[in-house]
């Protein structure tokens, strides 16, 4: 595999991807979790989903819009769903949660008529559902690489504040934190690497590549900087070995990705189990 990889540039795309969004999916899982928006990132990918399928559509309709990359469209619809989330979640005080089922529904309900409109499925359409090696290119690369500067360099300065309003927004907000400000600018984020985590993981599959690393990691975890090194750790290994998994036996990456990761999190609870009986 390794001269097949430094052959190929389909292969280096997808590790390099893959290793970067192995990074960044998990460090804004864990924030997610914490707040208890874990479902967020399945309704964002289904928002995505609609975006892309929009651009698919209107490539087929105006020409020129047929060399536009889906994945900006995808970046466009994700973002809006995010903000119609935070929108919702206001308008809904005492019932915040309803704000991502909606979304979710209304993602669902746009892709379904998008699809329908360019005539079902495509061979790309298909890559984005499940995830494609094959189908990351040097540009995606390039947007991803540029997402993820703009996320390390936003959690490293907001970190204080995003650690507080995760934990106790009420305070953070008693303390003359703009929590508005920084809610959206993390929630531009979060839809951001979801659109992005598409190309590898799939739309089905992304919100577990944020959540289940996440889940393992808090398993061992004994402080919060803790969790979200052993997320990391979790999400990198997971990312590679899926996508080692899937060169060598011809299987959908994200398939392998998420599978590895649920692993890694059953591993977690039986030690956890086990170790409570050798205390016992």
């Amino acid at each position: 595999m390794i001269t097949s990889l430094m052959q190929y540039e389909f292969l280096q795309n997808a590790f390099l991807t893959g290793i970067i969004i192995g990074m960044i999916a998990p460090l804004l899982g864990v924030f997610i979790v914490v707040r208890r928006l874990a479902l967020i990132a399945d309704a964002l990918s289904h928002v995505t989903l609609s975006g892309i399928a929009a651009s698919l559509l209107l490539g087929k309709i105006w020409a020129p819009f047929a060399v536009v990359n889906p994945l900006y469209g995808g970046m466009v619809f994700s973002i809006g769903g995010a903000l119609l989330i935070e929108k919702l979640r206001t308008v809904y005080k005492h019932y915040e949660e309803l704000a991502i089922p909606i979304i979710m529904s209304l993602g669902v309900g746009l892709g379904v008529i998008f699809i329908s409109l360019a005539d079902g499925f495509n061979t790309d359409l298909f890559g984005y559902l499940f995830g494609s090696v094959s189908a990351v290119s040097r540009v995606d690369l390039l947007i991803i690489f540029v997402i993820f500067i703009i996320v390390l360099l936003t959690i490293t300065y907001l970190y204080k504040e995003l650690f507080l309003l995760s934990f106790d927004e009420e305070y953070g907000k008693a303390i003359g934190l703009k929590a508005k400000l920084i809610h959206f600018i993390f929630i531009v984020l979060v839809a951001l690497v979801i659109a992005i985590s598409m190309r590898i993981v799939g739309v089905l599959l992304v919100s577990a590549l944020m959540t289940l690393p996440v889940a393992a990691s808090m398993r061992i975890a004994k402080s919060f900087k803790q969790a979200i090194f052993y997320a990391i750790i979790f999400g990198e290994i997971s990312v590679i070995g899926g996508l080692v998994s899937a060169y060598y036996l011809d299987i959908a990456p994200g398939g392998a990705i998420v599978v590895l990761a649920a692993l890694f999190l059953l591993g977690t609870i039986v030690n956890n189990k086990w170790r409570t009986r050798q205390s016992n």
